[in-house]
């Protein structure tokens, strides 16, 4: 497989000391460093003493929405509003296959904020190695290589996107969460809002709705399966536009898997299947473009063309059903508790909720060393089936699922919960 499961992507708007210095030489490798990481690594300057988190940008063909993007990098302070210590970051944008002036744009940029530490490198990568999981993966192998020899494996690799502006306290907001307890950060992601005629355009509204899906689901999530880590209130997006973990998550997971498409979420699933702290946090934000021809094959400019297609037929999205999603979250709790000792007299009940047979799934238990092991094997050998059904059913139903939570209808005994939880077996 080349690329990831697709998802849907964005939604619309809604004090440390100076680490020591290590001989540039000194950088650790990651595994697999080929021509492109080596041609990278040369045309970089070495990473500067104080060094606690690496932007990376990867760019084909952006000089016209670089200079937004920077020019919001160039004024990130902490939370209390006062600028970050200039050296405390860097950023690496790697103009990868251009055809327009994107490294002299950056090379521009640099001139015009004196203050900003940002570095760029032009590659041509071959063609079936030219696209956004390989750039980006260069970056993050670069960037985790750097941080490792100033700020070890605390130090941040922050992703964001050449048509991104990042908000003021974007890194310190990354930061703050990182610092308590966060292995990994998924920024908020807006986008740009379009009206016509004073009236936001179809696309916008379904963006809306869509979000509004979204977090809700995410409440219903939190309510049913809580994260101690990401607890309410969150969010619903990791995607590339804004993105951070830290330099030990990075290598924990054996890097960025190099995909053509949502890496990003091949990156979160690696995350997860490691039982890594992932925080949605509703204070990390970016603004991204809404154009509707994208870099990526799949990707926000992918999602704004389906929903495009689909208001001009007058259609609206399927989305999962939030029914049968709570019956799922519901049996991962009581997995989990079967997992962790707590509750193992019920592992033959779930096998034969989620679909798979007992003494595999029992084996399978014994075996994991993380429950996110566990529950991607269950996802992909279990016969759990979430319909779908239209946007506007679930956006009805959502509120009446709370509501039931809220006056403790969910019970978590088995037998009350054998009914809902048999819509999600095939």
């Amino acid at each position: 497989m080349d690329h990831a499961t697709p998802a849907r992507f964005l939604a619309a708007h809604e004090a440390t000391a100076a680490a020591p210095v290590f001989p540039f030489g000194c950088l650790p490798v990651l595994p697999h460093r080929g021509r492109c990481a080596r041609r990278l690594h040369q045309q970089l300057l070495p990473p500067r003493a104080g060094l606690l988190a690496s932007i990376i940008i990867p760019a084909k063909n952006e000089a016209a929405r670089l200079p937004a993007a920077l020019a919001a990098l160039a004024v990130q302070t902490g939370l209390d509003g006062r600028p970050l210590p200039p050296h405390s970051f860097e950023i690496i944008v790697l103009a990868n296959n251009c055809t327009d002036a994107t490294a002299a744009v950056v090379r521009q940029q640099a001139r015009r904020f004196p203050h900003l530490v940002l570095h760029v490198a032009e590659l041509r990568l071959p063609p079936a190695k030219a696209h956004v999981g390989r750039a980006r993966r260069l970056l993050m192998d670069e960037a985790c290589a750097r941080l490792e020899c100033m700020a070890g494996p605390a130090g941040v690799i922050a992703s964001t996107d050449a048509d991104t502006c990042a908000a003021p306290t974007w890194l310190a907001a990354i930061r703050a969460e990182i610092a308590a307890g966060a292995d990994a950060v998924g920024g908020r992601i807006f986008t740009e809002s379009k009206k016509a005629a004073g009236a936001p355009c179809p696309v916008h509204r379904l963006e809306v709705r869509d979000a509004a899906y979204h977090l809700l689901c995410a409440r219903l999530e939190d309510r049913l399966d809580p994260a101690p880590a990401d607890p309410w209130p969150r969010h619903h997006q990791h995607f590339g536009a804004s993105l951070a973990l830290t330099a030990g998550a990075y290598r924990r997971v054996g890097g960025l898997p190099e995909v053509r498409f949502l890496e990003d979420e091949a990156l979160c699933q690696a995350l997860r299947r490691h039982d890594l702290r992932l925080r949605h946090s509703p204070w990390v934000e970016v603004r991204t473009s809404a154009r509707r021809q994208g870099r990526v094959e799949v990707g926000l400019s992918w999602q704004l063309r389906q929903w495009q297609h689909l208001s001009r037929q007058q259609r609206e999205p399927h989305v999962d059903s939030p029914a049968h999603l709570a019956a799922l979250w519901r049996l991962r709790r009581q997995l989990r508790a079967c997992w962790a000792g707590t509750s193992a007299q019920s592992c033959g009940w779930l096998a034969a909720r989620l679909g798979v047979p007992v003494g595999a799934l029992l084996a399978r238990v014994r075996r994991a060393v993380a429950f996110g092991e566990l529950w991607e094997w269950v996802r992909e050998n279990g016969r759990a089936v979430v319909p779908q059904l239209p946007l506007s059913q679930a956006l009805l139903e959502l509120p009446r699922l709370l509501q039931r939570d809220e006056d403790g209808d969910f019970s978590v005994s088995p037998t009350s919960r054998a009914g809902s939880c048999r819509a999600v077996a095939r």
